[in-house]
């Protein structure tokens, strides 16, 4: 009799199995191996693309030899107050406060894309939400994605904890808000009537950050002048992210083909929902920044900023999103004025 237990299981909705990029393990690793033991087995399922790529493998060098007190923590450049006349007057210090509280913020923000938004999305496939989803490998591509995910946020949380010892400031997380894109899923998943539109916000918020976090990321990633470890974080974290945005798109892709027009068509309004707040300067943190610093002037230069249009968006690189529309094939579907952003074609 035939041993059929590698052949892939067929779906009624994809009698030729799911697309490509969503099946198969990396070559060497068996599906089914009932010959090996327990943990030999559970390692080899780990083995592959994975094992090279995934920061979580690396050894961690020791951060606060390499902290290097001269240098910024964050990137004065970004800043959406930089050119404006209470930021140029203030002393060193206050500066350099505002730019660790900002490093340390955008760890924040970055771990709540995570922990908030990515990981429960990956969840609520691998718990079957979306039945035609159900497939081995990708079942273990979102798994080793949720570790990497884990993973970063260790990372960030050691690089702010490393620029508290450094610095000699407190500056706890707890002080910050929540941030702007979590507070938003969280808005809109509490104003959804059925459950299908909780989980597709859910997902929707997820594609947009995992393909668009590495032009989040790019922002400090390749600045040669600000803190390298923080530099490094960000360029560690980045590596792992060009991978998860392959995931979640044909995740959306798949699970897009597959709605009714009515759900579809929700699903879409969520992708620029997410898009518009993920791009988005997070004001309410920086209003409470000020106050953290103690910045004479603050609210009121914020609010300056606010009012300008051009300073209303941190990254502006949406190139994911749009090809994503594209390859979903609705891009004449959707009303959304790209030329605000940058589209790298």
């Amino acid at each position: 009799m035939a041993d059929d237990r590698n052949e892939p299981v067929q779906d009624e909705e994809f009698p030729t199995g799911l697309p490509e990029e969503l099946r198969g393990l990396p070559e060497g690793v068996p599906r089914h191996n009932p010959d090996d033991q327990i943990e030999s087995a559970v390692i080899r399922r780990l083995v592959g693309n994975w094992q090279r790529r995934a920061t979580v493998k690396r050894d961690e060098p020791n951060l606060d030899e390499l902290f290097e007190l001269d240098r910024p923590d964050y990137p004065e450049r970004i800043l959406p107050f930089r050119d404006h006349p209470t930021f140029q007057a203030l002393d060193p210090e206050k500066k350099t406060q505002l730019l660790s509280w900002a490093w340390i913020a955008y760890n924040r923000h970055t771990i709540m894309a995570e922990q908030k938004v990515a990981n429960p999305a990956f969840a609520l496939v691998m718990e079957g939400e979306y039945p035609e989803l159900q497939d081995e490998a990708l079942n273990i591509s979102l798994a080793q994605a949720m570790v990497d995910e884990q993973y970063h946020t260790l990372m960030h949380l050691n690089a702010s904890a490393v620029t508290r010892r450094k610095r000699g400031w407190a500056m706890p997380d707890h002080e910050l808000p929540i941030s702007h894109t979590a507070r938003e899923h969280l808005r809109l998943r509490e104003s959804a009537s059925e459950r299908w539109e909780a989980s597709l916000t859910t997902l929707a918020f997820a594609t947009v950050s995992e393909i668009s976090i590495n032009a989040y990321l790019d922002l400090l990633a390749d600045d040669p002048d600000i803190q390298p470890i923080n530099s490094s974080t960000a360029k560690l974290h980045n590596r792992d992210e060009y991978c998860h945005a392959s995931i979640s798109a044909v995740l959306a892709e798949v699970v897009h083909d597959r709605l009714d027009e009515k759900k579809q068509r929700f699903f879409r309004d969520m992708l620029f929902e997410g898009l518009e707040a993920f791009v988005a300067t997070d004001y309410t943190t920086w209003h409470r920044i000020m106050d953290l610093v103690g910045v004479e002037g603050g609210h009121e230069m914020l609010q300056d900023c606010q009012a300008e249009q051009s300073r209303s968006r941190l990254v502006r690189d949406y190139t994911g999103l749009h090809t994503l529309i594209e390859r979903m094939g609705v891009q004449d579907l959707v009303e959304f004025d790209w030329s605000k952003s940058h589209v790298a074609r």
